[in-house]
């Protein structure tokens, strides 16, 4: 049964079953920003590798590959399964399905260094990592292997932001490879403005002999930019000749 109540927050009387808030004052709430870091602290889950003297209940061993080591002889990296299935699909499907490492509850990642899976697996339960260039590029590589998106999409932005005219070539070259549209736009961008001077680059020649077909893509971009540009810089052309893009 409804009744007339007062709102706990602007202390209008309105009609409800219940006190609280009216609606409006619901709808306009929201979180503080102090409520919010204190929610992903309480959701924060803690790293193995913050507490490296104790199992901390894992049940999944990850040995990395690298170049002085052999697996036999790789410092484990302890995970729990729960958080890598729930974070990977790739891990999920490994340790899911009839395979030895469901059995062994040992996965070998042959595409990372020590250091740079502990980074990842750390990123897997803190959602918090300090990014350097190189460690975006190897972290972007491991998220697209292992189909960590949001990892994935932080080192992506990350190396965006890093992005300049001298690092512009090969930030292209590395953003095809792992199909980071975002930073292959980026780049593309920069190339493309700058056409006169790319040629004369010492990458450039190394993409006529080893990626003629990065090469074909970005002079395909540059003539759609020129072509694209025709109406603005010629409008009266444009009307007249029945120019349309």
């Amino acid at each position: 049964m409804k009744m007339m109540t007062s709102c706990q927050c602007c202390r209008r009387a309105y009609w409800s079953g219940e006190g609280g808030a009216c609606k409006d004052c619901y709808e306009r709430s929201e979180e503080t920003v102090e409520e919010l870091k204190a929610k992903i602290a309480f959701l924060r889950i803690s790293s193995p590798l913050d507490h490296r003297d104790h199992a901390s209940y894992t049940d999944v061993v990850l040995l990395a590959a690298s170049d002085d080591r052999t697996s036999e002889s790789a410092v484990p990296v302890l995970a729990h399964k729960a958080i890598l299935v729930n974070r990977s699909p790739v891990l999920k499907a490994t340790l899911e399905n009839e395979m030895e490492e469901k059995q062994t509850a040992t996965i070998e990642i042959t595409d990372a260094s020590h250091d740079v899976l502990c980074e990842f697996i750390n990123y897997l339960y803190t959602a918090e990592i300090s990014l350097d260039e190189k460690l975006a590029c190897e972290l972007l590589e491991l998220a697209e292997n292992y189909d960590v998106e949001h990892l994935k999409a932080y080192c992506e932005k990350f190396l965006v932001s890093k992005l300049n005219w001298e690092n512009s070539i090969t930030r292209y070259v590395f953003a095809h490879r792992h199909n980071a549209e975002r930073l292959l736009r980026a780049a593309s961008s920069l190339i493309t403005n700058n056409m006169s001077n790319f040629i004369k680059r010492s990458e450039y020649m190394e993409l006529v002999e080893k990626e003629p077909c990065l090469l074909v893509e970005i002079f395909e971009t540059y003539l759609s930019k020129q072509i694209n540009a025709v109406p603005q810089k010629f409008p009266r052309l444009a009307r007249w000749s029945g120019f349309h893009v």
